[in-house]
């Protein structure tokens, strides 16, 4: 455990959920693979279609709706469609066969395995303090065992843009009814966990589960109140 900037009284904690609380990386090669089979099964046309013609279409509509960044499932919902327009499909098909593979999508999303030691983690923080997810992601923590540590959960898209802009963290506060600087916000992230909460006010801390190197990484912007490199570490500054 390494501390950048003094530490203030902790009476909420909010966490990233992808790569902070597990490893998401399996996650999303697995969820990746089986919802873009689902894609290629929707039409013949389609039994080709390369990820990368895909990952072309959202870049497409990236660039003509900037703020559809900060809502990645409608982001993804609206190229499949439109992939399915574009080899011909009619507007009501795609829709049609976006919805299914929606729901691949999802099924896979969330399968998610947690650790025994943040599971414990986790529990013994939420018997101290309220804990609060804040994510950028479209993971359903009810699906795999993790809401019930939680008084809430903060998604961009429904609930504001995504890290680091401050619209979840401002929410987060509002409805603790605290004061963003008795708020410790725990992410992997030194952009949109790190500066994002410093910027707001929070005191941000910093998983590092990869051995990098703060003062070594491009994006270290602004330094965190303090840096671990396992959650449990957590259960000692209560």
């Amino acid at each position: 455990m390494h501390f950048y900037r003094p530490l203030r009284p902790i009476a909420a904690m909010t966490f990233d959920l992808d790569d902070t609380l597990y490893d998401n990386y399996p996650v999303i090669a697995r969820t990746t693979k089986e919802s873009h089979a689902a894609l290629q099964a929707q039409h013949p046309a389609l039994k080709n279609y390369s990820v990368e013609q895909y990952q072309q279409v959202r870049q497409r509509l990236l660039l003509a709706e900037p703020e559809i960044y900060h809502d990645v499932s409608e982001w993804r919902r609206r190229a499949v469609e439109q992939a399915m327009r574009d080899v011909g499909l009619t507007r009501a098909q795609a829709a049609e066969g976006a919805r299914e593979v929606m729901a691949v999508f999802a099924e896979w999303r969330s399968k998610i395995t947690i650790s025994d030691e943040n599971h414990a983690t986790l529990a013994a923080l939420a018997e101290r303090i309220p804990l609060v997810a804040i994510t950028n992601g479209n993971a359903e923590p009810h699906l795999f065992g993790l809401d019930k540590y939680f008084q809430f959960i903060l998604r961009a898209g429904p609930d504001g843009r995504a890290k680091p802009c401050q619209d979840m963290y401002h929410s987060a506060a509002e409805r603790l009814n605290l004061a963003p600087e008795r708020i410790l916000h725990v992410g992997d992230d030194l952009t949109t966990d790190v500066a994002g909460a410093v910027r707001y006010g929070m005191q941000a801390c910093w998983i590092n589960l990869r051995d990098g190197n703060l003062m070594h990484i491009d994006d270290a912007r602004l330094l965190p109140t303090l840096e671990i490199s396992q959650l449990a570490s957590l259960t000692a500054l209560l």
